[in-house]
């Protein structure tokens, strides 16, 4: 038999239960129920009563496997004041991240919730609870990263590429080229089939005129074909003593042609280690937009031209932020990247199943873990804030305060620092950024402040 009156510790009076059945709405989690309500008969204030009797400290689990999504205790909070919805930038929910059902509304402004003193972690009280119904919550909710399941078999992708890579020394082309297998390293190449004039030998062991890349001494040794750090051995490097030409190992394997490319399957893409569109080589990559001056792919007949990297794009990934659904490559769509919150015009990845999108760089172009010279420490690719970390998050490169949870960044537990994805790169390659980086910064962080007005 229930209680007939109560005193509840989210209100100031005193509750009473509500006699006959009625259906109404909760003040509590705003959602409908039927069944007991306990109202005060001051103010028109009315809970459910499984509402009414929420613990006031919980572990929340996945109903299906027991295992904590979160390590710490969540408390039972009864109202989100609006300075402090603001300072937070208007949280989601964690568990079901549905857009439509934040803690707040026009008639409800401050509904109950679960919250971590630790971390920017928030929940609704239903979603701590599993109070929704399993199976129709995997339809109607979009899946959270942490409650998907595996709908494919290993067996069936043995060259499945699995990001975000986890360093810069990992890429497309060490991938495609691992998958080959074991191939004959030659001790000498002809520099003739790269444009250069002079052989390029193969260097395992460092002299004194030549360093391996290394942000944290600001030492840049940049690959001339795809434009990226070398930072292991061995290279290939010129054999002119003072010429600073240097080659990964991989970059000397590029086929001569590209049959079939996704992008352009009409014809045929020759390989190109010089673009012939100016006399210093540079272009602007059809897939990644990316201007560079490195070895290309390019069909003459369109004026079409790729980089290397964009050469040897997969039909379908995984990602580490949407775990255990393959991510099939799109063309053309207008959705938003969930990395950047920017729309796709070009290429990109996708799990249609749950509305998951990024583009192409955001899931290619963006390792695990960085070094830069602002942190002793190694930063961590972060797809919402950090755990252990409830204070502001400031963009050290920029010295902008961002939302961790409206877009991808880079983040030191040890030191709190945190850096955008998009400025990272910048000071990570001692690269001094062209007016595309700075009109491309500029309007990134127009487009994320704008979003994280609207939520």
């Amino acid at each position: 038999m229930s209680v007939q009156k109560m005193d509840h510790p989210s209100h100031p009076h005193q509750l009473q239960r509500y006699y006959g059945k009625t259906i109404s709405n909760c003040n509590a989690c705003g959602d409908e129920h039927s069944g007991t309500f306990y109202h005060c008969t001051t103010c028109c204030f009315r809970i459910h009563l499984s509402c009414a009797l929420l613990p006031t400290k919980l572990l929340i689990q996945q109903s299906t496997n027991e295992n904590f999504s979160h390590s710490h205790l969540l408390t039972l909070s009864y109202s989100f004041p609006y300075l402090d919805l603001e300072d937070k930038f208007f949280p989601r929910c964690r568990v079901c991240e549905k857009e439509s059902r934040y803690f707040y509304s026009d008639h409800r402004p401050y509904l109950w919730h679960y919250r971590c003193d630790k971390c920017r972690y928030y929940v609704h009280v239903d979603c701590a609870t599993s109070r929704k119904d399993a199976f129709m919550s995997s339809i109607l909710m979009p899946t959270s990263s942490d409650k998907t399941y595996k709908n494919f078999k290993d067996d069936d992708y043995p060259n499945l590429i699995h990001c975000p890579f986890a360093d810069e020394n990992v890429n497309l082309l060490t991938h495609h080229f691992k998958n080959k297998g074991e191939l004959v390293i030659k001790r000498e190449i002809d520099g003739k089939m790269f444009c250069h004039p002079q052989p390029v030998l193969l260097d395992t062991i460092l002299n004194g005129s030549v360093s391996l890349h290394d942000p944290m001494k600001k030492v840049k040794l940049l690959c001339d074909g795809c434009v990226r750090p070398i930072t292991r051995m061995p290279f290939y490097k010129c054999s002119e003593h003072d010429c600073d030409f240097v080659l990964h190992e991989w970059c000397t394997r590029l086929p001569s042609q590209i049959q079939d490319h996704p992008h352009h399957p009409e014809h045929t893409l020759v390989f190109m280690p010089k673009n012939p569109t100016n006399s210093l080589g540079v272009f602007r990559c059809k897939i990644c937009w990316l201007r560079c001056n490195g070895f290309a792919y390019g069909c003459m007949q369109c004026e079409y031209y790729v980089d290397i990297h964009c050469g040897f794009i997969p039909d379908v990934i995984t990602h580490e932020a949407h775990p255990n659904h393959l991510l099939l490559r799109f063309n053309a769509s207008p959705p938003y990247c969930k990395a950047c919150r920017e729309h796709i015009y070009r290429m990109g990845f996708c799990c249609p199943t749950c509305d998951f999108y990024l583009d192409l760089n955001c899931a290619l172009l963006l390792p695990r873990t960085i070094r830069h010279k602002y942190d002793k420490h190694p930063l961590t690719l972060r797809y919402y804030p950090a755990e252990n970390h409830i204070g502001e998050y400031f963009c050290e490169i920029c010295e902008r305060e961002f939302n961790p949870a409206a877009a991808w960044f880079y983040h030191c537990s040890m030191c709190a620092h945190s850096m955008h994805t998009a400025c990272a790169p910048l000071k990570l390659h001692f690269a001094r950024p062209s007016w595309d980086h700075i009109f491309i910064l500029r309007g990134l962080a127009g487009i994320i402040s704008s979003w994280e007005g609207d939520i």
